[in-house]
């Protein structure tokens, strides 16, 4: 007797929702016992939690919510973050937009199934952000900063929606675009009798010092770790001595020298702002740790490839800018963003020097009058904790998202 071996299914087990349970929690007395232990734990830390959530007066973070937003911003210049937001909102809605219908395009074109992203992928994708908001919003006396943080939300969708659907020959130019509203964002804070850095503070500089810190970081880095693995021997010394002393101090040490060494070597018609010096630390620093991260994946790129574009007849520089930098970037983006994630926090280590950033203020507001020896740290620095948090935890969801699509870690 033959059996036709395509018609053969391995056989199924459904399991309900109660017999996993009891598999996985309640398998044996001791699995029992430590499951029922472990959830009276967890319930009565949740109880805890929303108990001391609703018993809080949070006075203390609705005065001072500017403080913790945007430091000594002068207020009667507020709106230019506001401004600024806007047209933030406006590149990133269009760049993501362009960059989505592009993948889309590409992915018809070589008959690829190409996954729809819907409203509530995008809710699943950025929830923590969003909850933050809506925490922040809750804690305004008014109600503009509800209206405009809409505002500004529907006018970055709608140039995300929009930038799905340009056609090919428009969405070249947006890149071009997005540096223009980038900039002009920049000018709306800076620029015509604005703010200069140095009256920056609050969560606006922690912002503004990752991504800067990311931004300028990120290509000397780059350079750092292509002059380590040069063939000529200055250039490569230089840069392995330049990686090694900067990757054995910490950054609070660097931090300092930034701000009185700058200051010391200069003359004072040239000394930058405080904040500018911090950010020349951050930007060295960093950029010691990202030669370090590129340099392990030019090393995870065979020889092969590189061979390959030798026997082509590529020229060295072709070879690495088309051959070897793209896979090793791509291998690179777990490292990558974790040490992004540690830029994000570590731009809490300012407030050692005077700098309002978050964390500052956090402990700040605790010596108001008002507040003073009532215990409130146990608020505002759980709440700084909080968007540290939600900032790092949301890289670390776009980095396994990006991961994914790229395929890091397959074969």
């Amino acid at each position: 007797m033959t059996t036709d071996t395509a018609t053969v299914r391995p056989p199924t087990a459904r399991f309900g929702p109660g017999d996993w349970v009891r598999k996985r929690l309640f398998n044996n007395w001791y699995n029992s016992l430590l499951t029922v232990l472990l959830g009276a734990g967890i319930v009565y830390v949740v109880v805890g939690a929303i108990r001391a959530l609703f018993s809080f007066d949070y006075t203390i973070l609705r005065r001072n919510l500017l403080l913790f937003m945007v430091g000594q911003f002068p207020r009667d210049q507020l709106w230019r973050p506001w401004a600024a937001g806007i047209l933030l909102a406006l590149a990133m809605g269009l760049a993501a937009g362009s960059a989505y219908g592009a993948s889309r395009d590409r992915a018809r074109q070589a008959g690829i199934p190409f996954r729809e992203t819907g409203a509530r992928d995008i809710l699943r994708r950025f929830w923590p952000l969003l909850m933050l908001l809506a925490v922040i919003l809750s804690l305004t006396s008014t109600l503009m900063p509800t209206i405009l943080t809409i505002a500004t939300l529907a006018i970055g969708g709608g140039a995300y929606v929009a930038g799905r659907v340009l056609p090919p020959s428009i969405r070249r130019w947006s890149a071009l675009i997005v540096i223009v509203l980038v900039i002009a964002a920049y000018l709306a804070l800076t620029g015509f009798g604005g703010v200069p850095w140095a009256d920056w503070g609050g969560l606006h500089l922690n912002v503004f010092l990752t991504i800067a810190g990311i931004a300028f970081a990120f290509p000397l880095g780059l350079l750092l770790a292509l002059g380590r693995r040069s063939t000529l021997p200055v250039l490569r010394w230089l840069s392995v001595t330049y990686i090694e002393l900067v990757r054995g101090v910490p950054l609070i040490s660097l931090l300092i020298f930034g701000y009185t060494a700058i200051g010391f070597l200069l003359p004072e018609t040239l000394r930058p702002s405080v904040v500018t010096r911090m950010l020349i630390a951050i930007t060295l620093f960093e950029a010691a740790y990202v030669a370090e991260v590129v340099r392990g994946g030019l090393a995870a790129v065979s020889r092969g490839q590189r061979e390959a574009a030798q026997a082509l007849g590529l020229p060295a520089w072709k070879s690495m800018r088309f051959i070897v930098l793209p896979q090793a970037l791509r291998a690179t983006i777990p490292p990558m963003v974790g040490q992004f994630i540690s830029l994000w926090k570590d731009t809490s280590l300012v407030a050692i020097l005077g700098v309002l950033d978050v964390l500052r203020v956090a402990f700040l507001v605790n010596n108001q009058p008002e507040f003073l020896g009532k215990g409130l740290f146990a608020l505002t620095l759980p709440f700084a904790a909080l968007i540290y948090w939600v900032g790092s935890y949301t890289m670390s969801r776009e980095a396994r998202r990006l991961e994914k699509r790229l395929g890091v870690g397959e074969r």
